[in-house]
């Protein structure tokens, strides 16, 4: 075990956690919502710091991030653990499960991401697959070893965490994919037992930090009206309307049966988000065109994807090679 940051004693021994808006009063012996924090003689600790439940070396694109590095390679870590409950998540054995770990120091970690893997050199470290912020320590850790060490770090997250722990964390992130699960508080209370606002929150802090991309699974009759759709990008576009956002189509697993979101329902709302916002993607429908990113002011191709495979097509030093339009890409395609 390792001592926990953001929590505070209570009576009885017991202690609340402040890491997320879960705010978990936990008893002596007991385990958060999470069910990484664990309250030992009135002390919290984290019961996965440095334990990984699986690691590998991934295209970005499958983050996904589609306008960070486009093309490269990142090792991807995750854990177990998670401070939602979706019926839908696709990560469940290990987001709910008990799933076996090897353990990694930071050190070790960051000397891995280093390492050449099957011929790819990483950018950095994603930590991904569960939550990030459920892990919040060793990623703490492990970010300010990995930026010194010249790699970038990203959190690929649900944005459900607080403030402090969030500003905390954010001067050693390079980027993050965060899951908006829907626009209302009803979808989030029913379907991930959590709620809308602190998402919203994380999302315009982050983009004050680093480069930020949304993804959005659409689930089918719950979350993927054209009201929905028309909100959640107009929000987005308020912020920043150069924020890439990923409409990701659901298909049933973990809990839920519904019928796999139809490819009609994807591509309308997809039609819908671009009228407020200059990138929207679909993702989990091969061969679509989808995936591409297209310049918002002539629609040339500007990057071709397949199989998390980005070929270059019309991009010039981050600009489009046709009309000349600055292109919200960081780092360059690879």
């Amino acid at each position: 075990m390792y001592q926990a940051m953001y929590w505070e004693k209570a009576e009885d021994n017991k202690v609340r956690c402040m890491l997320c808006p879960q705010g978990c009063m936990i008893a002596e012996g007991k385990k958060g919502f999470c069910r990484v924090r664990y309250n030992k003689d009135g002390e919290l600790y984290t019961l996965n710091y440095g334990k990984l439940s699986s690691y590998g070396i991934d295209p970005i694109e499958k983050k996904p991030l589609y306008h960070f590095y486009p093309g490269s390679y990142i090792f991807s870590v995750g854990t177990f653990g998670c401070n939602l409950r979706c019926g839908f998540c696709q990560n469940w054995t290990i987001a709910h499960g008990d799933p076996d770990t090897v353990t990694f120091s930071p050190e070790r970690l960051v000397e891995a991401a280093t390492e050449d893997h099957r011929g790819h050199r990483s950018v950095g470290i994603a930590y991904t697959y569960s939550e990030p912020f459920m892990w919040y320590e060793y990623v703490y850790d492990t970010a300010k070893l990995a930026r010194e060490a010249g790699l970038r770090n990203v959190l690929v997250t649900n944005g459900f965490v607080n403030p402090d722990p969030l500003r905390e964390i954010l001067p050693f992130i390079d980027a993050m994919n965060i899951d908006v699960k829907g626009f209302s508080d009803n979808y989030y209370n029913e379907t991930c037992a959590g709620e809308l606002d602190p998402v919203l929150r994380t999302v315009e802090t982050a983009v004050q930090y680093c480069h930020v991309e949304i993804t959005t699974l659409l689930v089918t009759g719950l979350n993927d009206s054209e009201a929905e759709i028309i909100k959640l990008s107009e929000w987005l576009a308020g912020i920043d309307r150069e924020i890439p956002l990923h409409l990701s189509r659901y298909f049933p697993n973990y809990k839920m049966d519904l019928p796999s979101t139809p490819i009609r329902i994807m591509e309308r709302a997809r039609e819908i988000a671009r009228r407020n916002l200059s990138y929207v993607y679909l993702g989990n429908i091969p061969g679509s065109d989808g995936a591409n990113t297209y310049c918002p002011r002539c629609g040339s191709c500007l990057i071709e994807r397949g199989g998390y495979r980005a070929v270059n097509e019309g991009l010039n030093n981050k600009e489009c090679a046709e009309c000349g339009r600055e292109i919200n890409i960081v780092g360059g395609i690879r």
